[in-house]
């Protein structure tokens, strides 16, 4: 069975309305969330969030 987790903003730390499972990879992924109402690049690979600075 799959593991799944929320992603959280990496600004507010609450739930964003996406989930991760074991094997999700994205890159350049712009997270949106609906509660700090900010958008922010973000990496995620091994179930690990990364921030992207420009």
């Amino acid at each position: 069975m799959q593991k799944l987790e929320w992603i959280m903003c990496p600004i507010c730390k609450n739930k964003t309305r996406l989930k991760m499972r074991d094997d999700t990879i994205m890159k350049n992924f712009p997270l949106y969330c609906p509660k700090c109402k900010n958008e922010i690049l973000i990496e995620v690979k091994n179930m690990q969030i990364k921030v992207i600075k420009e």
